[in-house]
């Protein structure tokens, strides 16, 4: 099938590009710049200049493909609000878009909206975008559903790495190299999910094709990795100190970080993997952090 990908010069998005190619699929993919044009062309498909904001393009690309996977998103933490809400609009065009075509939709969100002190499940429901902005993607993501579009919801965790990796466990390395040390919030016993970016990339895969009744899917490889183990490793790796932070220290550290810092949200993947076949195969993040993250 053909498949029109979002964001697919992304640190996700192209190992989704890859690996669809790598499936005999083909793949239209939407970017913004020349070197992501020439990124995604190189990788074997076809190219779609235009934001992601404009309607037309994101109409154009949903009609002429079989299915849609939307990974893009605007990581920019100073309009987080507004990014949420910019996102939502996204998934309501490609939804109306793609409403009685029978055609699947995947969206994606992350397993940190979810907080209940137990590992999160794909049963687990957000609170609303009023209290977590975040939540408006799975908010437009059911609207569709309530259309009658097949769509779907992948979660991805705090740390979805791999080589060449910008998100949150390299904020926190460019933290430690500014502040001199290493830091974890009090016994650092929070816990992160985290999967490789090709495992992930081979679920959003596999739920095209099987397009099976379980509508939201956790992209989770390791169910919590100790935010503490991820600062040792970090210290090792800079060669500088792993130390504690506790109180005002904690937001002085990591300044507008220190809610992900922070933040504990274990998550399960035990319907995904039954339902998908799917089974983590890549690096685990200590192991990849120590091979990849320090070069």
């Amino acid at each position: 099938m053909q498949v029109f990908v979002t964001g697919a010069s992304g640190f996700v998005g192209s190992a989704i590009l890859k690996e669809l190619i790598a499936a005999g699929h083909s793949v239209l993919g939407l970017v913004r710049s020349d070197k992501g044009a020439e990124e995604v062309a190189a990788a074997g498909a076809q190219v779609l200049r235009g934001d992601v904001n404009d309607p037309e393009i994101l109409k154009q690309g949903a009609i002429t493909c079989d299915a849609v996977i939307h990974t893009a998103f605007n990581h920019d933490f100073s309009r987080f609000k507004q990014n949420c809400e910019d996102d939502r609009k996204v998934i309501e065009i490609l939804g109306d878009a793609l409403a009685g075509a029978g055609k699947p939709l995947v969206v994606t969100s992350g397993v940190g909206l979810l907080n209940y002190g137990r590992p999160a499940t794909e049963d687990d429901v957000p609170p609303g975008s009023d209290v977590i902005p975040r939540a408006a993607s799975e908010e437009a993501a059911r609207a569709a559903m309530a259309k009658g579009v097949d769509a779907y919801i992948v979660r991805l965790p705090p740390s979805t790495h791999g080589a060449g990796d910008h998100g949150f466990v390299p904020v926190i390395i460019d933290i430690a190299k500014e502040k001199g040390e290493s830091a974890y919030a009090g016994e650092g016993h929070n816990v992160w999910p985290a999967v490789h970016r090709n495992d992930a990339a081979r679920l959003y895969r596999l739920a095209i094709e099987k397009r099976p009744a379980l509508k939201v899917f956790h992209a989770i490889g390791e169910s919590g990795v100790l935010f503490k183990e991820i600062a040792e490793v970090i210290g090792g790796g800079l060669k500088m100190p792993a130390v504690s932070k506790t109180g005002d220290d904690i937001a002085a550290h990591f300044g507008w970080f220190a809610h992900f810092a922070t933040m504990g949200c274990p998550a399960s993947a035990e319907k995904t993997k039954a339902t998908l076949g799917w089974e983590p195969r890549g690096k685990r993040l200590i192991e990849d952090m120590k091979a990849n993250y320090f070069n």
